[in-house]
């Protein structure tokens, strides 16, 4: 809609790219359009799209995203949201982009899973390289994204659709959400905000009971709760918590222009660790190939993660 030059899309599948490419030229005709099935992984590969390309806005959403699977994936996490988002954060200081948007997530924050850290260990290497670069890194953090893939709602529709039950992990379990317009939206604004090395936090709203959510559900599919479809508490997965944040205790926010958009107050940002413990790893090519190995990599910047074996249901 804001008529870009020109836009690339970036995906390491090439059903995701194909897809994509096919909607925006039905939709958009007049848009130049460049496909690249690329991986973030790849940092020869990064670096020659922007060598090629040169782009000025980055918007970076490649992650791992869901929580359980990276608690058995853990250094996968680390290599495609932490190496990841440093090989193309990188690549926006060697060529000159203008702005640099990392998409986060309220996992980040005080995070009980491997996928919440890994994406709080993006968060510090983006502020990072703001404080070096002429670039400007900023993060956006949200929650759940009502629709999109791998989200709740689907899930729910096809075990509806399948006569139930439909499966809640906790009674107590709450989230917060927002539909695709409106994230999308938020962070092109945030985008537009951002002078460098903020970490915005977006107006979730109140949290939604995930119970409340599949009786609704249930209900807008023309069937009664707990009697034509049935739903079936399966217990917290690994890595979850009863409720996202969207702020650690000592971060706080501050108003913007926008009122939807609130910027967190930054933490220290531990230059020497990161170089070392990070980008240096990356660099010599000796990311975690474990799980004890991505603990301990983690442990550097939140010493208390997983310290107890009931962080995972807090």
């Amino acid at each position: 809609h804001y008529n870009p030059k020109e836009l690339l899309i970036f995906d390491s599948c090439e059903n995701n790219v194909y897809d994509i490419d096919m909607e925006l030229r039905a939709t958009f005709p007049g848009l130049k359009i460049i496909p690249l099935v690329k991986d973030v992984r790849d940092r020869k590969s990064v670096t020659a799209v922007f060598k090629t390309y040169r782009p000025q806005v980055i918007f970076h959403a490649a992650a791992h995203k869901h929580v359980p699977l990276m608690e058995y994936n853990p250094e996968d996490a680390i290599k495609n949201n932490v190496m990841g988002t440093y090989h193309v954060a990188q690549a926006a200081d060697m060529f000159g982009s203008q702005k640099f948007v990392l998409i986060s997530t309220d996992k980040a924050v005080n995070p009980t899973s491997f996928m919440g850290a890994s994406k709080r260990l993006a968060e510090m290497v983006i502020q990072h390289l703001d404080r070096i670069s002429a670039t400007s890194y900023v993060a956006v953090r949200f929650g759940n994204v009502l629709g999109s893939r791998g989200s709740v709602i689907p899930l729910f529709k096809k075990q509806i659709a399948h006569g139930g039950p439909v499966t809640v992990t906790h009674p107590d379990m709450v989230r917060y959400f927002m539909t695709i317009p409106e994230a999308v939206q938020l962070v092109i604004q945030a985008g537009a905000m951002a002078q460098g090395g903020e970490i915005f936090v977006l107006d979730m709203g109140d949290p939604v009971q995930i119970m409340d959510l599949a009786e609704n559900i249930i209900r807008l599919s023309g069937f009664e709760p707990h009697q034509d479809i049935s739903i079936k508490i399966t217990g917290i997965r690994p890595g979850e918590k009863l409720y996202e944040e969207l702020l650690t205790a000592e971060e706080g926010v501050t108003a913007t222009t926008h009122k939807r958009i609130f910027v967190a107050k930054p933490s220290g940002i531990m230059a020497d660790l990161i170089e070392e413990k990070i980008i240096g790893r990356i660099i010599s090519g000796s990311l975690p190939q474990n799980k004890h190995d991505a603990q301990e990599m983690i442990r550097e910047f939140l010493p208390d993660f997983k310290k107890s074996q009931r962080a995972s249901a807090v």
